[in-house]
């Protein structure tokens, strides 16, 4: 298999970032959520991730087809946590372990640090995601801890563990922007 092409997330790639994400709300125990949004509904996510400055990225293949997406995003609104931002990692269910995880996760932290972010935060729904919490390890995140039953979903009350991992220059130096 090739390696996926990691690019900015484009408008048209809405409906398939509508459908990744729909399929883990439904099925899976990663996004808190219930339902899965309308196409409006990510679309105006997308928007506001981009306008808060943030990277919205996209794995295709040879073919153009979305094969995962990621983005990074506020990771609280108060100011001093603006040099924090947190991830989201979504890969269709047929590309999974085919390495579009890997590469969006990592072209992610590569554009946050560009960005002077300076830590960059993984909130995993359900302490038994390993593929997950293995992704992060593998690219370098440490946990930093477990909320117990903090949600309530498929008739389970499931866990979040966080995950952490430096920017850049982390927290050594003082950030370079305001």
């Amino acid at each position: 298999m090739t390696a996926p092409v990691i690019r900015d997330s484009q408008p048209g790639d809405v409906p398939a970032i509508a459908a990744i994400y729909a399929h883990w709300v439904r099925t899976g125990r990663a996004s808190f959520e219930l339902s899965p949004p309308s196409d409006a509904e990510m679309a105006g996510r997308r928007e506001a991730i981009l306008s808060g400055g943030y990277p919205h990225l996209v794995a295709v293949d040879g073919a153009g087809a979305v094969l995962g997406y990621a983005y990074a995003s506020a990771y609280r609104p108060r100011p001093a946590y603006r040099h924090t931002v947190e991830n989201s990692v979504y890969v269709a269910p047929d590309a999974a372990r085919g390495g579009a995880g890997r590469a969006l996760l990592a072209a992610l932290i590569a554009r946050c640090e560009a960005a002077d972010f300076r830590l960059m935060v993984a909130v995993i729904g359900d302490s038994a995601n390993a593929p997950s919490i293995r992704l992060h390890e593998a690219l370098g995140f440490r946990h930093a801890g477990v909320i117990p039953s903090i949600g309530w979903k498929h008739g389970m009350w499931l866990d979040t563990v966080l995950m952490t991992r430096a920017l850049g220059p982390g927290d050594t130096t003082p950030p370079t922007r305001p």
